[in-house]
């Protein structure tokens, strides 16, 4: 791949931290995320919004772009941002994000000569590069002291506010010890969610306006890599120094110490909980913002103890991961005994195992990476690792017929069967298909012999007997569940 020349006056000195155009570029992305977002749904004003700070990137980097690439990058955001326009969902946002990186770090990056460096630059562009505009911001007023101080604190007091809100989140014993302190209102004039919005907005605009990317050490052609590895930038560690890392550490073990000692008490303790909140609620409020708080957590970690980092050797250091990482296996058990609870009450569907297949693999993960650090092992022995993992945990899911599992978990957890929980929701097994048959027909049998029930049911059968009627559509499974039909063909209802 064609080197890029690389901007080394700007991108490496301290003294252009904060250049005053690029400055003024950020505030006006800012102020038109605050019109197009705060407080509005996300529709067209997302493209809108992406085409602009593609626009406002190039203007402001201009004269360190590879032209030449410049037609490849284009059709790379017009891509990705094609499925927001269709619609703004979760997957859409992560297409137009990714374009959006992608063709900054090719137009712009002059160490992007591998799929891996890609990956790599995407990873410090999204992760690393939003928390460098705090850096800079401090930098521009040459008080190095001060500097330093901030960074080493920036990371864990930012993180560790995210992990109480996820905690809070999920926990409604923590959000009324929370509410309870009540700290008043001493600044009623000042919007709080309207300040974070716009900081939020500044450090995710920063990297594209003002663009720096990690060099990396020279490679002899046909020879090996420098031992000295990659060259990381200053912001890069700075800001995941091992004061950073040990202070980061610290905070984080004690605010999940918190949380692992109330599930403690009140999940696996079966404690009374505080009026007004149930099981239930209390189950199903947890599962998946603590499943976002391990793989945050899980990402820092990776981050935290690269190969090769400052914190990778330290002695202090280690231990504090190890416990770390402990209370997140902990915490991902912990969801899936919530998710249990939580069907106990409402039973199962489709998506709810998934939530339990994605859970375990998470728990594997966070095992894994303990692994890693451990061995010393590389992150591509991690990726391999999990990849066997995800690989085996799929071959696994693909011998399971999930639509009997769920019917006839439903049918016998239902209220109609065990006398409590909920009723049976018929039109839901019978979504499931021609494999939650024998259950549906447990299901007749339990309820009542409903002519309107009856006949979809018989709809089931003949959809099957036509599916095995043709070779072509045969399969052992259908060929088992075509067995059970004809042996209890003489009790059908009707």
């Amino acid at each position: 791949m064609t080197s890029l020349e690389s901007p080394e006056t700007e991108v490496h000195s301290i003294a252009n931290g904060l250049p005053p155009a690029k400055a003024a570029a950020a505030l006006v992305l800012a102020a038109l995320a605050d019109w197009l977002f705060y407080d509005q749904n996300a529709g067209l004003s997302a493209v809108l919004f992406a085409f602009a700070l593609a626009g406002v990137s190039l203007a402001a980097n201009f004269g360190h772009v590879a032209h030449h690439r410049l037609p490849i990058a284009g059709a790379i955001v017009v891509a990705g941002l094609m499925p927001a326009l269709e619609e703004v969902n979760a997957a859409t946002l992560a297409f137009a994000v990714l374009a959006l990186g992608t063709a900054l770090a090719l137009t712009t990056n002059p160490c992007l000569d591998s799929v891996t460096r890609g990956a790599a630059s995407l990873v410090d562009l999204f992760l690393v590069s939003p928390f460098r505009l705090f850096r800079d911001v401090v930098s521009a007023f040459d008080l190095p002291g001060l500097a330093r101080g901030f960074i080493l604190w920036f990371v864990p007091l930012l993180l560790g506010t995210v992990f109480v809100l996820l905690f809070v989140a999920a926990n409604p014993v923590l959000e009324i010890w929370i509410s309870q302190l009540n700290p008043g209102n001493p600044a009623a004039s000042l919007s709080l969610g309207r300040t974070l919005f716009w900081t939020l907005a500044l450090a995710l605009v920063w990297p594209f306006v003002h663009v720096k990317w990690r060099r990396y050490a020279n490679v002899a052609p046909n020879g090996p890599r420098s031992s000295q590895g990659p060259a990381e930038p200053d912001h890069f560690i700075d800001l995941f120094g091992a004061g950073t890392i040990l202070r980061s550490l610290i905070l984080f073990n004690l605010l999940f110490a918190i949380q692992t000692i109330l599930d403690v008490v009140y999940l696996w303790g079966n404690a009374t909980l505080p009026a007004a909140i149930t099981y239930a609620s209390y189950a199903h409020r947890g599962a998946y913002p603590l499943i976002v708080t391990a793989l945050l957590a899980a990402a820092f970690v990776l981050v935290a103890m690269r190969p090769g980092g400052p914190a990778e050797q330290s002695r202090v250091i280690r231990p504090l991961v190890y416990l770390w990482v402990g209370q997140n296996v902990l915490l991902v058990i912990s969801a899936m005994l919530r998710l249990d609870l939580y069907v106990q009450t409402y039973l199962l569907t489709y998506w709810r195992v998934a939530a339990f297949v994605w859970m375990l693999l998470v728990a594997i993960g966070l095992i894994l990476i303990l692994v890693r650090i451990a061995l010393r092992a590389s992150n591509e022995w991690l990726v391999r690792a999990n990849l066997s993992v995800l690989t085996i945990a799929l071959y696994v899911c693909s011998l399971i017929n999930f639509a009997a599992v769920i019917a006839d978990y439903n049918v016998s957890h239902s209220r109609e069967a065990s006398g409590s929980g909920v009723s049976l929701d018929m039109d839901y097994l019978i979504q499931l298909g021609p494999n939650a048959l024998p259950a549906i027909d447990q299901a007749i049998q339990l309820r009542y012999a409903n002519p309107v029930l009856v006949s979809r049911r018989n709809s089931l059968v003949e959809q099957q007997r036509r599916q095995m009627a043709s070779w072509r559509s045969w399969s052992f499974r259908g060929w088992r569940l075509q067995r059970f039909l004809d042996g209890q063909q003489s009790n059908v209802p009707g």
